[in-house]
Order: C-alpha cells, then structure tokens, then sequence
C-alpha cells in the first residue's frame, strides 16, 4: 500500500508533527495547541485526489478515517468533528480532522488563518501520542 517513493509535502513537513504510520497513512498533528487538529496523508506518490487511489486503498483510507476520529472523539470529547479534504493550498492529499469546541478561540468560524499557530511543547506531545495510544 506504501511506496518509496512518497515524499511529504513541504508545507506539511514544515506544519505538522509526524505521530505514526499507519497500514497505509501517515497520521500528522498540526503544530498548533489551540486546537487538536489531524491530518491523514497516504504514503503513495502524486496523490491529488482520493479516486487517485485504488478502490481498495480507498476502503483503507475510510476506515483509517474512521479509526483517527473514533479516538478524536474519545480522547478530546469535542462539540464537533470537522473533517475535510479541501488541497488548495496543498495539493497533495490529505484529510484533516480538527476538534471543535464550542470554547475554541475561533469557534464558530472556520480556524484557517483566523489566528497565529500556538505550537506544542515537547511535554504536550509526549501527552497527546500517550493519551491516543501513538
């Protein structure tokens, strides 16, 4: 389901913080605390689209989706789960899962350059892969 030859895109290497790899993704935190924020991006080359991966891979990349936000949901208890596969400014693919509280700085308003990013300390992401069991 992997290749050699994936390769991150930059801006998500520049943003996110690598948690694991999964059967088929590599599941990213999004360098900012204020909100937890996930991104899933499947280890093959020149992926735009989700129909660029095979019917297979996508039934793979559904359920790895679904895993990411069944522990979301029970690990932070947010108001929302947002979950969208947008590339306009990335275009490789990838979907995020961003917590949203009610609480949240930006709520309700969407959280993409509404404020600057808070990054993690080394302790809340010792914390956050303990707590989601990465």
């Amino acid at each position: 389901m992997t290749n050699p030859e994936f390769e991150l895109a930059p801006e998500l290497k520049r943003d996110c913080i690598d948690l694991a790899d999964w059967p088929l993704c590599k599941v990213l935190l999004l360098n900012d605390s204020q909100y937890p924020w996930f991104v899933l991006v499947p280890r093959q080359p020149a992926l735009r689209e989700i129909i660029d991966l095979s019917e297979g891979d996508q039934i793979v990349y559904l359920k790895e989706s679904a895993k990411l936000s069944k522990l979301i949901m029970n690990v932070f208890k947010p108001d929302k789960l947002n979950i969208a596969a947008l590339g306009n400014m990335v275009p490789q693919l990838h979907i995020h899962h961003i917590a949203r509280f009610t609480t949240d700085a930006a709520w309700p308003a969407p959280i993409w350059g509404k404020y600057p990013a808070v990054p993690y300390t080394e302790l809340q992401i010792t914390e956050l892969k303990k707590a989601l069991q990465f």
